[in-house]
C-alpha cells in the first residue's frame, strides 16, 4: 500500500469513557495517517471526529450478569453484524476498545481470519482472574494499557502489552484552577460544593441516583449553604435522572462538563468507575459508591470471581484504602451522607490525600493518545502490506 492510500481503521467502544478513549485515539491516527478512515461502533465523540457509525456506543452499555443476559439477542446480532462488516472491508487493524464481554470475542474471530487486532484499555486482570491474560493474548496481537501495574502481568503469559498512559492524567492539570471552574459554571467561590456522579449508564442512574438525591437532601440540612452540580454523560441520563423524584432547588443538573464540575466541587459522590479516577486527578476528596443487581452480586460473591476487596482506581493504584467505598447494603443515603460531611463542613480534603493524588496522577502519564496511535502505527507497520508508513 503507498503512502497516498487510504488505511481504514475499524473501533468498537461502548459508553461514554470508551467514546471518549476513541476520539482522541481518532485524531491521534489523523496525525500519523492524514487519509485514513475510520468505521465501527461509537459514540458522538467519536463521530465528531469523523468515525463512520454503524451502531451508538451506548448499544453495548450493559452491565452485570444478569442484565446482559436481558440484552443477549440483541448484542450477538450487532456483533455478527460488525464481524461481518469487518471482515468484508478488512482493515489495516481492528481496535476494541475496553468493552471486553463483547470485544475479546469478536477481536479473537478477527485475529483468526488475519486481521490485526488491538485491545485498548486492559480488563482487570489485576482484580478477576490474572490467568485471562492468556487468553486476552489470543484475541489481540497487543494490549494497550492505562495502568503500569498491568503490562508486567501480561508479560508473565507471554502477550505483548504496552502501558501507553491513561489520557485522562494529560487531560487534567496537575494543579487544577478550582477558580476558573467555578467561573465557568458560574458558581460563587465562597460556597461549598458536592458534585454528583451517579454513573454514565442508565442501569447505574436507576440503582444510584435516589440514594444520591436521598444523601444530598440530608447534607443540604446540615450545611445549609451547600450546593450541588450534577453533570450527566447524555440526554438519556439526564432524563433517568431528573425522573427520579423532585430535585433539590439548589442543584444544577448540566450536560456533560463532569471535568468543570469535579474541579469546581469541594468533594465528589460517585458511581465507581472511571469517574473516580477523574476525581482523584480533579484532587478532590470523594466518597465511592456501587450496587449492582442482587442476583449478580451474589453469583460474584458465591463464585469468588472477585480478586481485592477495594474496588475504585484511587484505592487499587495506591494499594491502600484512600477514599471511602459504600458498596452494595452500605450504600445508603445516610451512610453517604455521613462519610461526605466532613469534607464539606472544612472544605478540605483529609491530609496527605492531595499529595497522594499528585504522586498517582504523575505515574499516569504515559502519552495516552499519542502513544496509543504510535502503539498501533508500530504494529501496522510490521506488515508493509497491511499499513502505509505513517508521517
Amino acid at each position: 500500500m503507498t503512502p497516498d492510500a487510504s488505511p481504514l481503521f475499524i473501533l468498537v467502544a461502548g459508553e461514554a469513557s470508551g467514546d471518549l478513549l476513541g476520539a482522541g485515539l481518532i485524531s491521534s491516527l489523523h496525525e500519523r495517517f492524514p487519509s485514513a478512515r475510520f468505521a465501527g461502533i461509537g459514540g458522538p465523540r467519536m463521530a465528531a471526529a469523523g468515525m463512520d457509525i454503524w451502531y451508538p456506543a451506548d448499544t453495548l452499555s450493559v452491565m452485570g450478569l444478569v442484565e446482559v443476559l436481558r440484552h443477549l439477542p440483541q448484542l450477538l446480532s450487532v456483533r455478527r453484524d460488525a464481524c461481518n462488516r469487518t471482515l468484508q472491508q478488512r482493515p489495516v487493524a481492528f481496535i476494541g476498545i475496553d468493552a471486553p464481554d463483547f470485544n475479546l470475542g469478536l477481536e479473537r474471530r478477527l485475529k483468526q481470519a488475519g486481521i490485526r487486532t488491538v485491545h485498548y484499555v486492559s480488563p482487570s486482570i489485576w482484580a478477576w482472574r490474572e490467568k485471562r491474560a492468556t487468553k486476552i493474548g489470543a484475541s489481540a496481537d497487543r494490549v494497550l494499557c492505562l495502568f503500569p501495574m498491568e503490562p508486567p502481568i501480561y508479560a508473565k503469559h507471554g502477550v505483548d502489552a504496552r502501558f501507553i498512559g491513561h489520557p485522562l492524567a494529560d487531560a487534567f492539570a496537575l494543579e487544577p484552577d478550582q477558580a476558573a471552574a467555578r467561573r465557568e459554571l458560574g458558581i460563587a467561590a465562597d460556597v461549598p460544593v458536592l458534585a454528583l456522579l451517579p454513573g454514565s449508564r442508565l442501569g447505574e442512574i436507576h440503582r444510584l441516583g435516589r440514594d444520591f438525591l436521598d444523601a444530598a437532601i440530608l447534607l443540604k440540612r446540615q450545611v445549609p449553604q451547600l450546593q450541588f452540580v450534577a453533570p450527566m454523560a447524555n440526554a438519556q441520563c439526564r432524563t433517568a435522572f431528573s425522573a427520579l423524584g423532585p430535585l433539590p432547588d439548589e442543584l444544577r443538573v448540566i450536560d456533560g462538563g463532569a471535568h468543570s464540575a469535579l474541579v469546581a466541587a469541594d468533594a465528589v459522590l460517585l458511581a465507581s468507575g472511571t469517574a473516580a479516577l477523574e476525581a482523584m486527578l480533579a484532587k478532590r476528596p470523594m466518597v465511592v459508591a456501587y450496587r449492582i443487581a442482587p442476583l449478580t452480586h451474589f453469583i460474584v460473591k458465591t463464585l469468588g470471581m472477585l480478586r481485592t476487596d477495594v474496588y475504585c482506581l484511587p484505592n487499587i493504584l495506591a494499594g491502600k484504602r484512600l477514599v471511602p467505598e459504600l458498596m452494595q447494603d452500605a450504600c445508603r443515603p445516610d451512610a453517604l451522607a455521613a462519610a461526605l460531611l466532613p469534607f464539606l463542613r472544612t472544605r478540605a480534603a483529609p491530609p496527605g490525600l492531595i499529595d497522594e493524588f499528585r504522586r498517582l496522577h504523575q505515574s499516569l502519564r504515559g502519552g495516552g493518545n499519542a502513544a496509543a496511535a504510535d502503539a498501533i502505527a508500530q504494529l501496522c507497520s510490521a506488515s508493509a502490506a497491511a499499513c502505509p508508513e505513517p508521517l
